[in-house]
């Protein structure tokens, strides 16, 4: 028996809506950010560095070190098999893909190599208050320089640029440590055999997940995490690294070395690392680091050698470093706090071996395009009203050539325009389309002005605001709006926008 017509359901609409984890971004949001990436772009051209893009798609073989061990290779990654059976992946960040093209293209490329890529990854996380599944990165790398002039390049390249976008001398501070350093520190402390380095690697990573929490949990906490473990207020007890009170001590020492200039904390820390090979030549290039930069002008002021900096300890084998904005903002609790932390980077080996089993050394860092832009937000450096385009209205449609002769001649000036294209029977549309458009000023010419040879421009912005504030007398009076001659447009709308 066939099923009557009317009884198949009709497919529903898709819904109009992101895909969790995800958002959009609209005109000023879009515009501050290429504004800002621009600006860092510009410095480090000047730098000497070369830009990058890359596909978005890479093989996940490439992104290999994301890769679980599990039958579809998509933990972390938005991941799909090809046809041809390859199983390819968004990019997870920046730096896999510059692996990848350091060897690919490695016959071709200058050694060493220095890029820059902005653009977006993907991460296939958990999303939640402010943690999106995409997001932009904003990197600078220099592959192939075993030299840690590479990495003194490199933080006085990111203090430029973070002055360059808006941010003040005093409202941030690079601060650099090296893993060498803190490595030596661990053999003092009895926690690193450098011939096993497999040994006590647990204690180790507790060690540095409590250095880590200085901040938050202070120093008591911290010494209760190196020694038997701390309780919290809720009663929850975590095991601590095991270490005596002096081993602890030792630790302790290592945090709190930062001294008043480079060259004295770098003498705090030669006396920390004692006999460790490792440890001195983590202080040493630490030493050469704080010359070079001294020598080019970024003082204390701007860098500083910190061996409070443990994040990313992990991961980097040498310098490491971050910028902290120290301006205070309010949390979404009304308390004040330090802005934080928009960037970070450092030393890293194993780049391309992975790719052609040769060790090429390379350091770089990442800015954190979002956690930048509120800042900027905050100091009031974006988020300003952007004025949107001078318009156009249509009083007569069979006009319309008069119009866009019009809108070419305030684009062909630099000015930016449209013409309006809408329904244009209702001129009061026209006018709310432009001041939902943020337009500052609209032109307008019915047959009588067009007879005459003149266009009437109308301010917007000190129309809105007599509209505010006038008596009806000054309103009807209408100053914000004026008669000019056509030939003049041009120059009356540059006058009305302050150019």
């Amino acid at each position: 028996m066939s099923q009557d017509k009317s009884s198949q359901k009709k497919p529903g609409r898709p819904r109009a809506e992101t895909p969790k984890g995800f958002r959009d971004y609209f005109g000023t949001e879009v515009t501050e950010r290429n504004a800002m990436l621009d600006k860092i772009a510009a410095v480090y051209h000047r730098y000497g560095f070369d830009p990058l893009e890359t596909s978005a798609v890479e093989t996940v073989e490439a992104l290999g070190k994301f890769l679980p061990d599990v039958d579809r290779p998509n933990e972390g990654v938005f991941a799909w098999q090809d046809e041809d059976a390859d199983w390819l992946a968004l990019r997870y960040d920046l730096t896999a893909p510059l692996a990848r093209v350091a060897a690919q293209y490695r016959n071709d490329l200058p050694s060493p190599y220095r890029r820059y890529a902005m653009g977006p990854v993907w991460r296939n996380e958990k999303p939640g208050p402010g943690r999106f599944r995409q997001f932009y990165q904003c990197d600078a790398d220099t592959v192939g320089a075993p030299s840690v002039a590479a990495d003194a390049e490199i933080c006085a390249m990111l203090s430029d640029a973070l002055e360059t976008v808006g941010i003040p001398r005093g409202d941030y501070v690079v601060r650099v440590n090296n893993r060498k350093v803190l490595n030596g520190v661990m053999e003092v402390a009895g926690v690193l055999d450098p011939a096993d380095p497999s040994k006590f690697e647990a204690e180790r990573g507790i060690v540095l997940r409590a250095i880590d929490k200085i901040d938050r949990l202070g120093e008591a906490g911290v010494r209760a995490l190196l020694g038997d473990g701390r309780k919290d207020e809720s009663g929850d007890f975590t095991k601590g690294a095991g270490l005596s009170d002096g081993q602890a001590e030792v630790v302790m020492g290592f945090m709190a070395a930062r001294r008043d200039t480079g060259a004295e904390t770098v003498a705090a820390l030669r006396g920390l690392v004692g006999g460790s090979v490792v440890g001195a030549e983590g202080v040493a290039e630490l030493e050469t680091i704080a010359e070079l930069l001294d020598r080019q002008g970024y003082g204390p002021d701007r860098i500083v050698i910190d061996p409070g900096v443990v994040r990313g300890l992990g991961y980097y084998t040498g310098p490491v470093f971050e910028a902290e904005l120290t301006f205070e903002i309010l949390d979404e609790k009304g308390r004040k706090r330090s802005f934080g932390s928009v960037a970070g980077g450092g030393r890293y080996d194993d780049l391309v071996k992975r790719f052609t089993g040769q060790s090429v050394p390379a350091t770089g860092v990442s800015i954190g395009v979002d956690r930048l832009l509120a800042a900027l937000r905050a100091k009031g450096r974006v988020g300003g009203d952007v004025a949107g385009p001078v318009v156009v209205t249509v009083m007569d449609r069979d006009r319309m050539a008069d119009y866009m002769g019009m809108v070419a001649d305030l684009r062909n000036a630099g000015i930016r325009a449209e013409v309006y294209l809408g329904n244009p029977k209702n001129f009061g549309n026209q006018l709310k389309y432009a001041d939902k458009r943020g337009s500052p000023v609209a032109v307008i010419q019915g047959g009588n002005e067009a007879e005459t040879g003149v266009v009437i421009l109308k301010d917007l912005i000190l129309g809105a605001q007599i509209a505010q504030n006038a008596t009806l007398e000054e309103w009807k009076d209408r100053p914000a709006q004026v008669e000019v001659p056509r030939d003049g447009l041009v120059a009356a709308v540059r006058k009305m926008l302050g150019q």
